[in-house]
């Protein structure tokens, strides 16, 4: 199946509209669809709307931050209720220090001469909640300093450079438990992107299976061939289900365009298929 299960909107950092997502999505022959918001479910309710105005089957999505091993790891959530106050409120907890870490990478960047790059970042954010560094890059683009969003992030964004502030985000037990409780399937994001030894790994998906997660992507926008490989003999390794998305931010920055990854390896079990009665 071609399904597309993980995508962000500008309810988080992505550039395009939930309904133009949908859109989107059917044209290029989607057809199992979620968004999957970084730490909100605020485009929800109009994701599915769009959806079903395309035709297109969704499941509920959205990608919470959370704090392993001293970095961040993303955990994809699925075929939840999005209106569960507990999940509702954890994620509104994790959101909160967004801000206050946007207005430190402005200070940073202000000691090496770019200065008013919070208002700058601002521009860009349809949800003051959810400013990130990649509407800090858009910035940085649009006004000179650099030539795209990979030059900002390597000189600017990432750990040891002038914009670079850490943030701690939710526990893996905590973020896998909203989603669970949430009626949903907790899904490991890109595990090639953390760049984590092999015994750091291993425990990441020892302690995320423990927890009750049941996923792990192994196509993704960020996964080679050999990293999907790798990945699918992980999911057969620790007994988990198989999710396939883009990550999928905008037609100018994202490398995979929504609905046009390789499809999953034939030997392992899709997400959907314990999803069935909560596609929409």
């Amino acid at each position: 199946m071609n399904a597309d299960l993980h995508c962000h909107s500008v309810i988080s950092d992505g550039t395009l509209t939930p309904e133009a997502l949908a859109e989107r999505a059917k044209a290029n022959g989607v057809e199992l669809w979620a968004l999957t918001d970084h730490d909100e479910v605020g485009g929800q309710d109009r994701a599915l709307a769009a959806a079903r105005a395309q035709g297109l089957p969704y499941l509920t999505g959205t990608e919470i931050s959370v704090t392993f091993a001293h970095q961040t790891v993303h955990i994809v959530g699925l075929g939840f209720d999005p209106h569960n106050s507990a999940l509702v409120a954890g994620l509104r907890r994790t959101r909160g220090g967004r801000s206050e870490r946007a207005q430190e990478m402005s200070d940073g960047l202000a000691k090496v001469g770019i200065k008013n790059a919070y208002e700058g970042a601002l521009h860009y954010v349809g949800n003051p909640e959810l400013i990130s560094r990649t509407h800090f890059a858009r910035h940085l683009v649009e006004t000179g300093v650099c030539s795209d969003t990979s030059e900002v992030f390597r000189k600017y964004l990432t750990e040891g450079k002038p914009g670079y502030v850490p943030h701690r985000w939710a526990r893996l037990q905590e973020a896998v438990q909203w989603i669970t409780e949430a009626g949903g399937i907790a899904v490991i994001a890109h595990p090639a992107r953390y760049g984590f030894t092999p015994n750091e790994e291993y425990a990441l998906f020892s302690e995320f299976k423990a927890h009750g997660g049941r996923g792990v992507e192994v196509i993704t926008g960020s996964h080679s061939s050999q990293e999907a490989v790798r990945y699918a003999e992980t999911a057969l390794e620790f007994d988990l289900v198989a999710s396939r998305g883009s990550d999928f931010h905008s037609p100018e920055e994202s490398r995979i365009d929504l609905g046009t990854l390789p499809l999953l390896p034939g030997q392992l079990t899709p997400v959907w298929d314990l999803l069935a009665d909560r596609i929409q």
